[in-house]
């Protein structure tokens, strides 16, 4: 097995407001290993773009990260891990974008509008490649057309504005490989594209992680994105992993009534007659209405009275994956 790149441990990110505390991420953990890709999937509200932005520190007032570790592990195993959470903010300039970059969920929100794509990517080279303008504005061009935008000499100039939906999101794709960081954080990088342009993002980005090496943690409500690309699956469900293994084996036997929920509301192309999509029951808590135990409980078929709504289960091997519920009793602890 692949050694670890990133290992996240009980990360807790919480919103403080008004009204009382949101805990968005309540104790996540999870690894990314070299080379591979780590896909964490749950449904909308359930943490996973908090945990991604927890990771690189980019969460703003009012959440704040109330505790866990980080741990970035160096390219030799003699090299001591550095805790990203405890790290000063000149190391984690550092360290972002040229090792662990990001891809956000919508480039118009985070590509700036008054300027070019390419003055964008140039300025992140030079600020973390120690490179001259005119060398980064070649590997600017360079890296267009390693993402596939037609005629990069002249695209390079273009504001993102003049740009279609998947030509933005390859930009930030280039933007964020520039520097060629050893882990790629993509946030919902298909999201409003067509299923065309998502393929060829999704083929992309394994061209690139080939080509680089580099590890992904990719965020996605997407299972069949999930199927796809990952090697790894973490499902998350009220700010925690709940189910965390190979993705041939959480896809294919899920153990956590909820995984297996999902699984069961996906679309299957061949299957003529099979009725209504099995939809998971129920809809995500409230923020302030949190359930007791098992947060899942309130919208499972496996429930248990007395035990499920009363006892919050740890995360426990069954088989090559770790679950967490009570279904899963101390002889698999």
């Amino acid at each position: 097995m692949a050694q670890p790149l990133l290992e996240v441990r009980d990360l807790r990110t919480h919103f403080e407001l008004e009204d009382g505390v949101v805990k968005a991420v309540d104790g996540v953990s999870l690894t990314v290993r070299r080379g591979r890709t780590l896909a964490v999937v749950g449904e909308s509200g359930c943490g996973k773009s908090v945990t991604a932005r927890s990771i690189l520190r980019l969460v703003e007032h009012p959440a704040r990260i109330v505790g866990g570790q980080i741990l970035l592990y160096g390219d030799q195993p003699s090299d001591d891990p550095l805790d990203l959470l405890a790290a000063k903010d000149k190391r984690l300039r550092q360290v972002r974008w040229s090792e662990i970059a990001m891809v956000f969920q919508e480039p118009m929100a985070s590509l700036s509008l008054v300027h070019t794509i390419g003055d964008q990517i140039i300025e992140a080279i030079r600020l973390h490649g120690g490179v001259g303008k005119v060398e980064a504005r070649h590997r600017a061009i360079e890296f267009l057309g390693r993402v596939g935008i037609p005629d990069p000499k002249r695209r390079v100039d273009s504001y993102p504005f003049e740009l279609s939906g998947g030509m933005r999101q390859r930009a930030m794709i280039a933007m964020a490989l520039s520097c060629r960081p050893r882990l790629l954080i993509a946030d919902e990088p298909t999201t409003a594209l067509d299923v065309t342009t998502q393929a060829q993002i999704l083929d992309l980005l394994q061209d690139l992680q080939q080509e680089l090496g580099m590890a992904i943690m990719l965020i996605t409500h997407d299972l069949g994105v999930a199927a796809q690309v990952a090697d790894e699956v973490a499902v998350m469900y009220l700010g925690e992993v709940v189910e965390h293994g190979p993705a041939a084996s959480v896809l294919s036997e899920p153990k956590h009534p909820y995984t297996q929920a999902l699984v069961r509301s996906v679309p299957r192309l061949g299957q003529r007659g099979q009725g209504r999509l099995a939809a998971v029951r129920g809809t995500v808590p409230p923020p302030y209405e949190r359930p007791s135990g098992c947060r899942f409980h309130p919208r499972c078929d496996a429930f248990m009275a007395g035990k499920c709504d009363s006892t919050v289960p740890t995360r426990v091997r069954s088989d090559d994956t770790d679950v967490a519920c009570l279904l899963y009793g101390e002889e698999e602890r």
